[in-house]
């Protein structure tokens, strides 16, 4: 872990910087160095290691426990595109945490425009939950579908229910390839207050579309990630069979 001194970012933010880098790749993991050893090893004063660590307090990535120290709240989950559909709770399970969801609502919505083109129609459902990972919220999931499709799923509990089981279990639907799509943002007001974040603080959006076997639209999803606790890695090769192109 390292500093520039030179740099016009302030050290307190550069040490928490690094600090955040080391826990979302699960260098640092449990209790933290004290403020006496992140002293030593950035080479600088208290106060700044102290407001270092107290924005990570602020940000949800570490915790005071009072006599013990600091601690790391969450190891971030890491979602790997491999080719294949995964959902949220499936993510989540391979990471060794208990997956989570908190319906918040579910209804009709003819806005905006883009979605309701999508399915073809002038309305769509929409089912928007709490996601979260050990009890700790990580994401704001909103999953739009087909009105009647979305009716159907109404019926059912949505609280930690894995939705694409009750597709293909319930409803005979079956998710057979999906394009995703990762940007970054800046909260709502509304929705930086779900994750618990500073409205100033980046988000990590993943977009969806699934279809079924014949190319038909299954789902748009609309997930909102704190991006201190969620990272995409995408595994890739290169093979032989590019024709020289790139040489």
């Amino acid at each position: 872990m390292e500093i520039n001194p030179k740099s016009q970012m302030p050290l307190h933010v550069q040490i928490k910087d690094c600090l955040n880098e080391e826990i979302r790749l699960g260098k640092l993991e449990g209790k933290i160095p004290s403020e006496r050893e992140l002293m030593d090893i950035f080479s600088v004063s208290r106060t700044t290691v102290r407001e270092a660590v107290a924005a990570l307090d602020r940000e949800g990535v570490v915790e005071k426990r009072h006599g013990k120290g600091t601690f790391v709240c969450l190891r971030p989950v890491q979602e790997q595109w491999l080719g294949n559909i995964s959902t949220f709770s499936e993510t989540i399970a391979r990471a060794g945490m208990k997956p989570g969801a908190k319906l918040l609502s579910k209804e009709i919505k003819s806005s905006p425009q883009f979605i309701t083109d999508m399915f073809g129609g002038q309305e769509f459902y929409v089912i928007e939950r709490l996601r979260s990972a050990d009890d700790k919220i990580i994401a704001i999931e909103r999953k739009c579908f087909e009105v009647g499709v979305g009716l159907k799923l109404a019926n059912y509990n949505l609280n930690d229910t894995n939705i694409y089981k009750l597709l293909e279990a319930n409803l005979g639907i079956t998710p057979w390839t999906a394009e995703q799509t990762v940007t970054s943002n800046k909260p709502s007001k509304e929705d930086a207050a779900l994750l618990g974040i500073s409205k100033n603080s980046s988000v990590l959006v993943i977009e969806r579309l699934t279809r079924d076997p014949e190319g038909v639209l299954i789902e748009f999803v609309n997930t909102i990630f704190r991006a201190d606790k969620y990272s995409v890695n995408i595994q890739m090769s290169r093979h032989s069979n590019f024709n020289g192109v790139g040489r």
